[in-house]
């Protein structure tokens, strides 16, 4: 029994640790990739598109050699759930052209407490006095020091809750989903990235036009810009990967204020 405990605590771990770095290091690929003065390619809806699109082919070939397997989850329901998520990319991304970065740091802050009330409402989860104060130091503290200037318009206001709610609603849905289904995070996340992926190619060009004004194929591709997009869509396997174990073994509000704490890394 102590032998299992010590190897859930170490899995445990390297799954926090994993979306640490993987998180920590695709923010740093993607500044190189997407900045001025880096290889300016600003097709952030597109750039999803490969992440998922990757993910998806390294599911398949995991299913294929046998190293996964494929539980059935209704059609339906990974449909919902890749719309839900697309929402939620697509909503940060209007959300960050639209608003100041204070306000889009709040908006992100205010995912804690938005999940916690939908877990009450949809699963009738209580949270222990601890927990409560848990999340309101993080959010105090991270308040703290991201917010500089808050500046915010309808229009953007709109866009910052469509993506905190649907963010939220995602979030939640990876551990319902794993639950009432018996399925594996990593299975899982190979049913719904296809999915993802085709939304998100499709529609992600016509995104990325609306928010920079520019067409993914005027983009003059170079070797540099090549390296980093693989190396973008790599570490964002190991994302994906990590975020569904970690919502599968702990909960959406476990996972968010370990998002917080990453912002605070990355700050420093």
């Amino acid at each position: 029994m102590e032998s299992e405990k010590k190897s859930s605590a170490i899995s445990d771990v390297g799954a926090w640790a994993m979306n640490v770095v993987s998180s920590v290091g695709i923010i740093m690929a993607n500044k190189q990739l997407m900045s001025n003065n880096g290889y300016a390619f600003s097709f952030a809806s597109s750039l999803t598109g490969f992440h998922f699109a990757v993910t998806a082919l390294v599911g398949l070939v995991s299913n294929a050699t046998g190293y996964s397997a494929s539980k059935h989850v209704p059609m339906w329901e990974l449909i919902w759930f890749s719309l839900v998520a697309n929402m939620s990319i697509t909503g940060m991304n209007f959300s960050l052209m639209l608003n100041s970065v204070g306000f889009y740091q709040i908006s992100k802050l205010s995912m804690i407490p938005v999940v916690c009330v939908m877990e009450w409402i949809l699963h009738n989860k209580h949270y222990s006095r601890e927990v409560k104060m848990s999340v309101v130091v993080v959010v105090i503290g991270v308040g703290v020091c991201t917010v500089t200037d808050v500046k915010v318009n309808l229009k953007g206001f709109m866009c910052a809750c469509i993506a905190v709610l649907s963010t939220s609603l995602q979030q939640i849905s990876i551990g319902s989903l794993q639950k009432k289904y018996s399925i594996g995070s990593f299975e899982l996340l190979s049913k719904t990235a296809p999915i993802q992926a085709l939304f998100l190619l499709i529609l992600g060009p016509f995104v990325d036009y609306y928010l920079s004004g520019k067409l993914i194929t005027n983009y003059k591709m170079s070797s540099g810009a090549i390296l980093f997009i693989l190396l973008s869509c790599s570490l964002a396997v190991f994302c994906n990967v990590s975020q569904y174990l970690c919502i599968g073994r702990f909960s959406a509000v476990s996972f968010q204020v370990l998002g917080h704490m990453k912002t605070l890394g990355c700050r420093a």
